[in-house]
């Protein structure tokens, strides 16, 4: 008996059948492709509108990506408020009631005046009333300063909220008693005891600052966000 030449590694032939023929060979099964399939990548699709919900993604990153200006907001207003009780503080300690300091040349005076009224000593004896109504423009800035983005906005807003509670302070803790108390005003212009215009503080100069800051923002269209609106928007929105 030989031993087969290719040795014993070789893979063993299949029997005979009873008639002496091999059976077929069986057909040789697929491979499959070892070539990975390349799928479409993101950066691959088209240009073109896609989801309709992408632009509200990129806008809603945009704001995001921007601070609120609540910062800037209250630390205005506390500047606003250190400055006008200073102030008043140091025209009660120094300056008698009723008394007028001529400063640079007439062109300023110190006095020292209590003011029941609204700024600039309008509506007198409506004391009560517009406590209340400092107090409510307090409270309406304060909440709003959440989603403020503009810094101009801010600006505004701080102005008027330091002014509001500065003149808050006084109605509250002055005489003649809670939410009646006198506002002191001490600065007067062009003349004494205010003959060329009304008598005021602090922070009756920073709410109209502010308000006037307000009204420019609202006429060019700049809105709490930092956007800005136009014509066409406003219309949309109606």
């Amino acid at each position: 008996m030989r031993v087969p030449a290719d040795g014993g590694g070789s893979s063993p032939r299949p029997p005979l059948s009873s008639g002496g023929r091999r059976p077929p060979a069986a057909p040789p099964t697929a491979r499959p492709s070892t070539e990975e399939l390349s799928l479409p990548s993101p950066s691959d699709a088209p240009d073109g509108p896609g989801d309709p919900q992408d632009g509200a993604v990129a806008a809603s990153g945009d704001t995001a990506a921007r601070r609120p200006r609540t910062r800037l907001l209250l630390l205005l207003a506390l500047v606003v408020l250190a400055l006008d009780l200073g102030t008043k503080l140091l025209v009660v300690a120094t300056v008698e009631r009723g008394a007028d300091i001529r400063l640079l040349g007439g062109a300023l005076y110190l006095t020292h005046t209590r003011n029941t009224g609204a700024a600039f000593s309008f509506a007198e004896g409506f004391t009560v009333v517009f406590t209340l109504i400092a107090v409510a423009v307090a409270v309406v800035i304060v909440r709003t300063a959440r989603r403020l983005l503009s810094a101009g906005w801010a600006v505004a807003l701080g102005l008027v909220l330091g002014g509001a509670v500065g003149n808050l302070v006084d109605r509250v803790f002055r005489e003649p008693g809670f939410l009646r108390g006198g506002v002191v005003d001490f600065i007067s212009v062009f003349a004494p005891d205010g003959e060329f215009y009304p008598v005021f503080n602090v922070a009756d100069s920073a709410i109209v600052c502010g308000g006037v800051l307000g009204v420019v923002l609202a006429l060019r269209g700049v809105e709490f966000d930092g956007t800005r609106s136009t014509g066409e928007d406003a219309a949309a929105r109606d």
